[in-house]
């Protein structure tokens, strides 16, 4: 029951850690975003954690993602972005329902995200990551290098201290629905330069940066 709950719900993460912090109110969004990144995270105890909740049900036990099920890849992603895209949801900021009843459990305090996040930062980009079709990547290339790399980085490899995503080697059919989402306003904690860059983009725009990202090898750290 524990598996089927978590993959039906696409988990992430909870804790299995007692006597920790309760998270901070959904009501006081900054205020437990800044505690979650201010705790030091300890990668043994966010493996132990990731594996006893059978967290890897959905993301596999490599981190890698399933991309037939638009769970993202998470294996060598910022701790800092896992941390605050946790906590958005849990606040109600950005809009995942299936991850919410996740998130929301009263056991999974600001020092077990960090653990979990520090876990999952140190992993390798490992596995198979779905691809896009191919036969856009020269144009998704230009449209990432005029409009994305200044914040994503050339290599698509993201600034943990900004909290902004590596989005190189994600799935291409995540990052084609977040785009979308974040476009259309569906996402609710997108960057509103972003959602506003992302504006005038049509489907095809969308389609051929998801092929680049795709694509795009992991950086080398």
């Amino acid at each position: 029951m524990k598996s089927f709950l978590r993959c039906a719900a696409a988990a992430l993460l909870a804790s299995p850690l007692a006597g920790l912090a309760q998270p901070a109110s959904p009501a006081d969004p900054d205020s437990a975003v800044k505690a979650a990144l201010e705790a030091r995270g300890d990668a043994r105890r966010g493996q132990a954690a990731y594996d006893d909740l059978e967290c890897g049900t959905c993301h596999r036990r490599d981190a890698s993602g399933r991309a037939n099920i638009n769970t993202p890849r998470l294996s060598a992603q910022h701790a800092t972005v896992i941390v605050k895209q946790v906590l958005d949801i849990r606040s109600g900021l950005r809009n995942n329902p299936a991850m919410k009843p996740v998130v929301a459990e009263p056991a999974l305090s600001q020092q077990a995200i960090a653990d979990i996040a520090a876990y999952l930062q140190s992993l390798p980009v490992a596995g198979d990551i779905a691809k896009g079709p191919g036969d856009t990547v020269d144009r998704g290339k230009e449209l990432f290098d005029r409009d994305c790399a200044a914040c994503h980085g050339a290599a698509g490899e993201g600034r943990a201290q900004a909290l902004i995503p590596m989005l190189a080697s994600q799935h291409y059919t995540y990052l084609l629905r977040e785009l979308t989402l974040i476009r259309d306003g569906g996402r609710g904690n997108s960057n509103p330069v972003m959602a506003s860059l992302l504006k005038s983009h049509p489907p095809a725009d969308l389609q051929a940066l998801a092929d680049y990202l795709s694509r795009l090898p992991a950086p080398k750290r």
